[in-house]
This record gives structure tokens, sequence and C-alpha cells, in this order.
């Protein structure tokens, strides 16, 4: 395994490195997706695209307590390493193995079963107003990309955000 990756089965792990290792961290990460995925197949450029996006992501917010619900499940591989499944990485897609998207009977830090679809924003929002209802106190970040924002799904989310000012955090 790599020097810093070897050393990080959860967030908690990851807040341990210094803000100078994690550009270190995120080239073995990288590393690690390009091998892993050229082996068992999946999404690698939308992986490589949110590698510095997750690393800070779990640095600031403390999963499980504050849920990160991802828009394209599979842009979340990143997320699945620094969340103790590394060690399972070698069976991503395959049969009983990590599933491609995130799964909540996988992992406390999968908090939405998604694919893609536009749907984050409008789940996000779900948790934020039931944390409310609670009077809890987490963070609720909804990760979305371009090619979701075209759905119309996300924009009600917006809109439906806007109106009832629910504190969340759309990225």
């Amino acid at each position: 395994m790599s020097k810093f990756l070897s050393r990080v089965d959860s967030p908690a792990d990851l807040k341990k490195l210094s803000i100078e290792e994690l550009p270190l961290l995120a080239r073995e990460i990288r590393d690690m997706l390009l091998e892993s995925i050229s082996e068992t197949g999946g999404h690698l450029s939308s992986n490589l695209g949110v590698v510095e996006l997750t690393l800070a992501m779990h640095y600031v917010f403390n999963s499980p307590k504050d849920k990160f619900v991802w828009d394209v499940g599979h842009q979340s591989y990143v997320h699945k390493l620094l969340t103790g499944r590394k060690d399972r990485f070698n069976t991503l897609r395959q049969h009983e193995g990590l599933s491609g998207f995130t799964k909540r009977e996988e992992s406390e830090h999968d908090h939405w079963n998604c694919g893609h679809g536009g749907t984050s924003i409008s789940a996000a929002l779900a948790f934020a107003k039931a944390r409310d209802l609670k009077n809890e106190d987490n963070d609720v970040i909804a990760v979305i990309g371009d090619g979701s924002l075209t759905a119309g799904m996300a924009f009600e989310g917006l809109n439906h955000t806007g109106h009832i000012q629910n504190d969340m955090i759309v990225v």
C-alpha cells in the first residue's frame, strides 16, 4: 500500500494528516484508482475529478454525523476509500463486492442509495428538514455535477430549498 493511504481507514484518520500531506495522499489515491479500475472496471474519470473535493469534504466535515448525499453515485469511489473500504476496493462492482455507487447497507457513511438522476438536492433537503425537526446539529451536503443539474428534479430541489430556507450545502 502507500505511505499515506495505508494510514487512512476513516475520516478521523484523514484529519490526522497535515494539510501539506493531502496532495501526496491525492496522488496515492489517483494511483490506486488507476490500478484498481483497470482491473475491475468502473468509472475512472469522474472519480479522478473529485479526489481533492472528496478529501476536502472529509477533512472539513465530520462524516458520518455530517451527511454527504452524492448525486452521481459512481463518483463516490474516493469517498469509499476514505471510509473504511479500501481493503475491499478490489471487489468493486464484482459479485458480492463493493457497489459502484453509494449504498446504505455498505457503510454508515453512505446515507443515500443513488445512481445518477438529479436527486441529491431534494434528498439532502429531506435530511436537513429531518435534522431540524429532531433538533439535531449536523451538516448536510449535496454533491451534484453539471450533468445532473440538467434534471428537472435538481431545479425543483433548489427552488424548494430556497423557498423554505433550510440550512444545507450544495456543492
